[in-house]
C-alpha cells in the first residue's frame, strides 16, 4: 500500500486573502477542508510537510490525513486542488476534501509502462507512442490506484494497447466506458516510416504521371480526329 502522508494543521485564525497571506508570513500553507457533512474550515498547514509531498509528487489526488491541532484522531482526506507560486512553484494553498470508506470520486491515475526490454517491436527500433499518459476513473476515496501498470512483453510493431487490457482494482471502473479506447501503441522506426513514406511517394507519383499520359493520349486522338 502507498505511503499515506499525514499534514499536521491549525484552524486559521483569520480567513480571506489578508489571513491567507498572514499564514505565509508566519510560514504555514493556507488551505481550506470541506466536504464530508462538514462546514468549510480555513486551516494552515506544515509548510515544510506540504512542500515534500509536492517535490514527491504525492499532492494530488490521493488519500491522505490530517492532524488538526486540538482535535482528536486524524481526518481521511484527499487534496483537491493545490495553487502554486508562478515564480518558485511552492504550493501556496491547498484545498481538501473529507473522505470516507464510502466516498467516490473522479480521479486521473497515471499509467506506466513495463518490460519495454522484453517488446520486439521496441527492440527493433519501434516507438512506444502514448497515447494517454492517465486515465480517468471512478474510484472509493479511501482506494484510488496509485498508477496503472501496463505490460509491454511480446508486442510488436502495429500492436495497440487498449482500455480493456488494463487491470482495474475492485470498485473502480473506467469515466470513457462506453468505448475501447486506445491508450499506446507500438509505432514504426522513423527510418522504416520514411521509406514507406517515400515508396508510397513514388506510388502516388507513378499514378499521376500515368493519368496524365493517358490524358494526353486521348487528347491527341480527338485532335486527329478532329482534323479528320
Amino acid at each position: 500500500m502507498a505511503e499515506i502522508d499525514i499534514f499536521h494543521c491549525e484552524v486559521r485564525p483569520r480567513t480571506g486573502t489578508s489571513g491567507a497571506r498572514a499564514s505565509r508570513r508566519e510560514g504555514w500553507v493556507p488551505g481550506v477542508i470541506y466536504g464530508g457533512g462538514g462546514d468549510p474550515v480555513a486551516i494552515q498547514l506544515n509548510h515544510h510537510e506540504v512542500q515534500m509531498a509536492h517535490q514527491a509528487g504525492r499532492l494530488r489526488a490521493r488519500l491522505a490525513k490530517i492532524d488538526v491541532k486540538g482535535e482528536k484522531g486524524q481526518q481521511p482526506v484527499i487534496t483537491r486542488d493545490v495553487q502554486v507560486h508562478p515564480v518558485h512553484g511552492r504550493p501556496v494553498h491547498v484545498d481538501l476534501m473529507r473522505v470516507d470508506d464510502k466516498t467516490r470520486i473522479d480521479v486521473e491515475i497515471p499509467v506506466r509502462f513495463i518490460n519495454e526490454e522484453d517488446s520486439p517491436g521496441l527492440k527493433k527500433g519501434g516507438v512506444l507512442n502514448v497515447v494517454r499518459h492517465t486515465i480517468d476513473v471512478f474510484a472509493p476515496a479511501t482506494a484510488i490506484p496509485e498508477v496503472f501498470e501496463v505490460d509491454v512483453t511480446g508486442l510488436d510493431v502495429g500492436d495497440s494497447i487498449h482500455a480493456s487490457s488494463l487491470k482495474l482494482p475492485d470498485g473502480v471502473k473506467l469515466v470513457t466506458a462506453d468505448r475501447d479506447f486506445t491508450v499506446a501503441t507500438i509505432a514504426a522506426p522513423s527510418a522504416l516510416r520514411s521509406a514507406d513514406e517515400e515508396e508510397a511517394d513514388a506510388a502516388a507519383a507513378a499514378e499521376a504521371a500515368e493519368g496524365e499520359e493517358g490524358e494526353a493520349a486521348e487528347g491527341e486522338a480527338e485532335d486527329g480526329d478532329k482534323k479528320d
